[in-house]
């Protein structure tokens, strides 16, 4: 029995050496834990004997550590080398039998081992709990059971390794036959264990086929159990990376709603703040381009490892380790395994005609050992090539993978033909994480007969799915059941190596049949409703398919349909350059397949300019939209529909361009037009009816744009729901107008609940949900609540660069904000560096006409002013305030603004009569376009104050300043900043905002 072996003794200074394989590393964490805690001296050491030196030897080794040893038994402890069954017994007989009180062992496994394990009379820990396997543990080694009292610092032991982690998904089944790679484990390992808060990202860089996903599968099973959370997030797509962050929400228990956006808020924010749990594992697997996805990296008390064949992840806080080919060694050893048949010379011949590479030899060894071709006849059908007769493999790969696969394929042929065709079908959705549940779901009859009978037959499906598996050219999703390992499930994971390889070449029929399926089966999963955010997921699953099933060359109606939905869900969910290069494929494929006149060529153009519109391209969009309405009114009149919807956009192309009065006259007939085709209430109305507002707000006529975006927020609200895209976009509108009239309290109040819903709902990074936090922190700055605006300002801008582009046209109007914030508030410096930059993008953007670039370079003379360059400051502003005069008008709220700043500039460079005059005629067009007591026009009667002062007009000017005072308070308060600063004499300044279009 255990018990009555040699006690390792009481309590204290004694040492036990663990013995173990490093796939069960943490068992042997937790067992040094439990002895450690105990006084026992502990050392561990990993087991991995040379192939090359005798079993018995590497045992004997053993004996010359200090104290017992302990052995981590398992069926992985036995399969290194490999050595047989019988090689191990004859090992134990003559090595732990004649010495047996050195040796003592526990068992971590179920599976069979070699019958002289028994000399080691091994602790059973299999099936049992983290006590129980402590007692039986301490027991074999004679150590006593006693609880142990807890220590006043008591810290949380290490896991125990059958208790899987609480939150555990997404994570690939362990590969059993995981060879070496201990190098590089424990690198990754120290690397996430040594960072500070914050900053545990490691990165697993390599070439592709190397085995990286592999490597990170197996650092999640040796060390998860250190772990509250693992988490594994494919992560090639943007999109697809965000949604599946999102299911992680329910996992941690978190309460949201069913929006995308919200999920996705709160799983971050859980994540940085570590509650419910801190310790947790995040994996992102295929992450090749870092800069689509870093800035949804989560920071926070837990770990990131990423799987990348882009070494840039350096550039973005992540520690990199290179993934190489095997070393001989591994390839040796993994061969052996896969394909035990082979001698240790035969394999080292396999390694060297295959260059290491892991993936060609895992594919390759496994069904070599089930052939009866030896190694060298292998070898030389590499060397010379066979009748590729499954499929000519590009000249893109290496000659040893092109000829390796064909004799692959072959064999899947002569075994399992139906695999071959599930392959092909494979190879026509995108690389990666494969739905084929959505070919699964398709009706029998939308299937080819040959598919049909492997779709519908479990059996053949399970068979093909099998022999893909065995040759590790596909890997079933972890969300399979684990006791049905063929189960059909919903996903495939397809090396893009293999994806490539497969699609190269096959039969033309073959081609246009399987990708017809594809096309057919994405076509009804198309949710049908790309304006709601809770079907965007589906979408997000969806896109990256459209590419490799060629769907733009399809004539099929639901197909075509599919595609129009896709750019409208990527215009809305702000995927604006992927959605940009769909576009324009299309574009091209659909008018030389359907024809210029085409009424979803039509569709699509309206899909496309909203696409180039939301980049700036302006100029490109309205000769889109301006062709588009000249045809569609000569061809079907005026009042109809899709003419309607292409003047629609060419008035907000105007718009772009700073032709307002144009907009508003197009803007205004769209509007009757629809009100008489389809009523006051349809959303087609609304949505027109909303645009005139913007137009109306572009003129500086706030009263008239609040009172028409007032209504179109009451009727969505009422005809669509208060969560939808469009209520939200009106409740920005409404907010902003209230703003611009200086309700800033009743501004403040509306937007600050909308952008909080638009984070949960939109998601944080939705260019939406930018604007709405872009104009909260506008009503916080306006509303004397500074700090807020600063923190707010400063994430809004950081977030849209990296999200959209430091070009984007939502980028610049953040910048803009950002920097006239930092001239009064922050850094000088920085506000002037930002300012050059808004300023030249909007010159490259807009050319030099445009009332944006004036009113950018009003904002950048009030920077050159606080600098001391007044003479240049003064210049710049003059003809700044002419730009704007002659593009807007001098009654618009613009150029009275820049003209209050230009009469301070004419006072510090000598000119206080020019000054006082402007003034007073900016205080009559005021009131005239705004009313006496908007901010603009308080903020112009105070600054005629202080030139009256100047002109030594001392009593007009005390007159003046009471009366405005006066105004002020009762408009804004007593302590509003204004107030507080215009009573103090601070000479009031005007800053140009760019405005949504």
């Amino acid at each position: 029995m255990p018990g009555t072996r040699k006690q390792v003794g009481a309590t204290g200074a004694q040492t036990v050496t663990i013995s173990f394989a490093g796939f069960n590393r943490a068992w042997a964490a937790w067992t040094a834990d439990r002895l450690e805690r105990r006084g026992v001296t502990v050392v561990q050491q990993r087991w991995d004997p040379p192939v090359e030196v005798p079993l018995e030897e590497s045992l004997r080794d053993l004996t010359l550590s200090r104290g017992r040893v302990l052995v981590i038994l398992s069926d992985w402890y036995f399969q290194l080398g490999p050595r047989s069954h019988e090689e191990w017994n004859r090992a134990l007989r003559e090595v732990v039998a004649a010495d047996p009180d050195r040796f003592a062992a526990v068992c971590v496994t179920t599976s069979a081992l070699p019958g002289a394990t028994s000399v080691l009379a091994a602790a059973d820990l299999t099936n049992v709990g983290a006590d129980e396997a402590e007692r039986r543990l301490l027991v074999r080694l004679g150590l006593p059971t006693d609880p142990l009292p807890e220590p006043v610092d008591a810290r949380p032991g290490i896991r125990y390794p059958a208790d899987t982690p609480e939150v555990w998904g997404g994570v690939p089944r362990r590969n059993t036959r995981f060879t070496g790679r201990e190098e590089l484990l424990s690198k990754a390992y120290r690397a996430l264990q040594d960072a500070g808060p914050g900053a545990g990202v490691v990165t697993l860089h390599g070439m592709s086929g190397v085995g990286k996903t592999q490597l990170a599968a197996e650092y999640v099973y040796r060390f998860g159990s250190e772990y509250d959370v693992v988490w594994w997030v494919p992560a090639d797509r943007r999109a697809l990376y965000r949604q599946k962050l999102a299911e992680l929400a329910p996992e941690l228990g978190l309460s949201t709603g069913a929006e995308y956006g919200e999920r996705l808020r709160a799983v971050r924010d859980a994540l940085r703040r570590g509650e419910p749990h801190s310790h947790w594992l995040l994996v992102l697997d295929g992450a090749d381009e870092p800069e689509h996805i870093w800035d949804l990296v989560p920071t926070g008390p837990g770990h990131v490892l990423i799987t990348s064949r882009n070494p840039e992840w350096s550039e973005h806080n992540s520690n990199l380790v290179e993934v190489p080919v095997y070393d001989r060694e591994e390839s040796v050893a993994f061969i052996r395994r896969r394909a035990p048949r082979l001698t240790p010379a035969e394999a080292d011949q396999l390694a060297d005609a295959l260059e290491d590479l892991p993936l060609l030899l895992d594919q390759t060894a496994g069904w070599l050992n089930d052939s009866d071709m030896s190694v060298q006849e292998y070898i030389e059908l590499l060397e010379g090539g066979i009748d590729q007769d499954v499929v000519k493999v590009s000249a893109d790969f290496p000659l040893a993978f092109q000829t390796a696969w064909s004799i692959l394929l072959n064999k899947l042929k002569d075994t399992v033909p139906e695999s071959v065709d599930l392959l092909r079908l494979c190879s026509f959705f995108a690389p990666g994480s494969i739905p084929v549940r959505l070919l699964k779901e398709m009706p029998p009859g939308e299937l080819p007969e040959q598919l049909s009978g492997l779709m519908n037959d479990p059996l053949l499906w399970n068979r093909a799915i099998g022999q893909l598996r065995q040759y590790s050219v596909v890997r079933l999703e972890s969300h399979e059941s684990v006791v049905d390992e063929a189960s059909s499930g919903e996903s495939l994971y397809m090396h893009r190596m293999v994806h490539q390889i497969i699609g190269k070449d096959m039969p033309e029929r073959d081609r246009q049949e399987f990708i017809n399926v594809v096309r057919r089966a994405l076509a009804a999963a198309d949710p049908g409703r790309p304006t709601d955010t809770r079907l965007w997921p589906a979408y997000a699953e969806i896109t990256p398919h459209l590419k490799w099933a060629d769907v733009l060359r399809s004539t099929d109606p639901g197909v075509q349909g599919l595609v129009l939905n896709c750019l409208r869900y990527m215009y809305l969910s702000g995927e604006y350059r992927a959605g940009i290069k769909l576009g324009a494929r299309a574009m091209e494929a659909w008018r030389e397949l359907l024809g210029e006149d085409y009424s979803r060529v039509w569709d699509l153009r309206y899909h496309y300019a909203n696409l180039l519109r939301a980049v700036g391209d302006y100029a490109g969009t309205e000769a889109i939209e301006r062709a588009a309405v000249d045809h569609l009114r000569a061809e079907r009149g005026p009042q109809d529909l899709e003419h309607l919807r292409a003047a629609s956009g060419l008035a907000a192309d105007l718009r772009g361009l700073g032709r307002y009065d144009e907009a508003l006259n197009i803007s205004s007939w769209i509007l009757g037009a629809y009100r008489e085709l389809l009523g006051d209430q349809d959303s087609r109305t609304l949505n027109a009816q909303n645009n005139l507002g913007t137009s109306m707000r572009l003129l500086g006529r706030y009263e008239e744009a609040l009172e028409l975006n007032q209504r179109t927020l009451e009727a969505r609200r009422r005809l669509l729901r208060p969560r939808h895209s469009w209520t939200l976009y009106s409740e920005i509108n409404y907010a902003t107008d209230l703003r611009l009239l200086g309700r800033y309290g009743d501004a403040l109040s509306l937007q600050n609940q909308s952008a909080r819903v638009h984070r949960l709902v939109m998601g944080s990074d939705n260019p939406q949900t930018l604007r709405a936090e872009h104009n909260l922190a506008l009503c916080q700055y306006r509303s004397g609540e500074r700090a807020k605006a600063a923190a707010l300002f400063t994430r809004v801008l950081e977030r849209s660069e990296r999200v959209l582009g430091e070009d984007d046209p939502l980028t610049m109007m953040f910048a803009a904000s950002q920097s006239f914030f930092a001239r009064e508030h922050a850094d000088i410096d920085r506000a002037r560096d930002i300012s050059e930059k808004v300023v030249a993008g909007y010159v490259d953007m807009l050319g030099e006409e445009h009332p944006y670039v004036a009113g950018t370079r009003a904002n950048h003379a009030l920077i050159l002013r606080n600098v001391g360059e007044r003479d240049h400051a003064h210049t710049l502003l003059e003809e700044a305030l002419a730009d704007l005069t002659r593009a807007v008008g001098e009654n618009h709220p613009w150029t009275l603004g820049c003209s209050i700043n230009a009469s301070a500039l004419r006072n510090l460079v000598g000119d206080p009569e020019s000054a006082a005059a402007l003034t007073d005629s900016v205080i009559t067009r005021a009131v005239e376009v705004l009313g006496r007591t908007h901010p603009l026009t308080l903020s112009a009667r105070i600054a005629h104050a202080a030139d009256l002062r100047g002109l030594r007009d001392l009593q007009r000017a005390d007159k003046v300043e009471t009366e405005a005072l006066g105004d002020l308070a009762a408009t804004l308060g007593e302590q509003h900043v204004h107030t507080v600063s215009a009573r103090s004499r601070n000479r009031p300044y005007w800053d140009f905002e760019p405005q949504m279009i």
